[in-house]
């Protein structure tokens, strides 16, 4: 668990100049340019993974956002096997944007009614 604690936290900070410079782009195509690994021998479960990514996001040196958390773990959970999406989405009023991780669409880094409340602009 600590290695993978270690992972979610690199994963962060990976993208934090990228998210800290507005290079949102960037952030969008290393997400797309994640592959997900094909057999993977482990115990590890999306469970532990997300539990990890919440770890790493408590212990984290400053706030971390929501497309920063959802692009670092979806490329976790890709790493161990599961295809999961971000998703990025739009409320019109009052405007805000959202990004949350899907598998099998069921939202697995938040609460399972967010897609309903956003009007969806990109999966990848």
């Amino acid at each position: 668990m600590f290695r993978l604690l270690i992972l979610a936290y690199l994963g962060l900070f990976r993208l934090e100049i990228p998210m800290s410079r507005g290079k949102f782009e960037r952030v969008h195509a290393t997400v797309r340019k994640c592959p997900t690994t094909r057999f993977v021998k482990t115990h590890l479960g999306e469970a532990d993974i997300l539990r990890a990514m919440e770890l790493a996001c408590v212990f984290y040196f400053k706030e971390v956002r929501c497309l920063q958390r959802s692009a670092a773990t979806t490329c976790l959970l890709r790493r161990y096997g599961i295809a999961a999406e971000m998703v990025i989405g739009v409320q019109h009023l009052p405007f805000r944007a959202h990004a949350w991780v899907e598998f099998d669409g069921t939202c697995l880094n938040d609460k399972p009614y967010v897609p309903e409340m956003y009007c969806v602009l990109d999966r990848c």
